[in-house]
């Protein structure tokens, strides 16, 4: 498949994940008595994962994250010289997922009374973030760790799920169900990343609204994921080459 159309799908894939995932936390999480929580935002991002997997896993890989083409590449399952034109197609989807859940917000309950109504502030759009940002008020530290070990052990998942080796017909349920249960440990820790793209289309929405913290603290967002997922690229090249020793 050429690599400018499997772009595409990753373009769409992460506009899914973002719009889902997101998306629920934006319009369904903190509706008033049928509000989804934190448990129904796991598992929006989970099956947006799974179902991207079915639709588009034969076309691109259903990457739909930087650090998961990061870890793949690591892990010696993609090429490091397409990893570019993935992230930057994976950037753009989630952005303009972003930007649409920006859109649909502003009208939330603006034409019927006594609803959830939507504020443009610095914790909005579902971003991640740590200190003020946090959830529930972690500090930097304990995100970074968070985000790095959670995407390891995601990658790790991906890895094991897709390796020929395995039942790797149901690796996209195991790998959307990991990100679900992800999400169930660390939403209140940074909003959950495990995931660049996720975190800069929300983030740069923001800012072009004047809220500027979270795109301050995006970094962390690129750092702890990528390395996370490196690790994992090398730690699972481990197994391979024990099993081909």
């Amino acid at each position: 498949m050429p690599l400018m159309t499997r772009a595409l799908a990753e373009l769409i894939g992460t506009f899914w994940l973002v719009l889902g995932g997101c998306g629920a936390a934006v319009f369904a999480a903190g509706v008033p008595d049928v509000g989804i929580g934190y448990l129904g935002v796991s598992f929006a991002f989970g099956l947006t994962v799974l179902t991207m997997a079915y639709a588009i896993g034969h076309i691109s890989g259903c990457h739909l994250n930087p650090a998961v083409s990061l870890g793949l590449a690591v892990g010696g399952r993609f090429p490091f010289a397409d990893l570019p034109v993935y992230v930057i197609a994976q950037v753009l989807g989630a952005i303009a997922a972003a930007f649409l859940i920006l859109f649909i917000a502003s009208d939330m309950g603006l034409h019927k009374e006594g609803q959830a109504t939507f504020t443009l502030a610095a914790n909005s759009l579902a971003v991640n973030g740590y200190d003020s940002l946090s959830p529930q008020g972690y500090g930097m530290t304990a995100g970074l760790v968070t985000e790095i070990v959670m995407t390891a052990m995601f990658l790790f998942i991906i890895l094991g799920a897709t390796d020929k080796r395995g039942i790797g017909s149901h690796a996209g349920l195991a790998i959307g169900l990991a990100l679900t249960l992800i999400h169930l440990i660390s939403i209140p820790i940074t909003n959950t990343s495990v995931n660049p793209a996720r975190s800069t289309g929300p983030a740069l929405a923001l800012l072009t609204g004047g809220q500027g913290l979270a795109a301050s603290q995006l970094w962390l967002f690129w750092v702890g994921p990528l390395v996370g997922a490196a690790i994992a690229g090398v730690v699972y090249r481990l197994f391979e080459h024990k099993h081909t020793a």
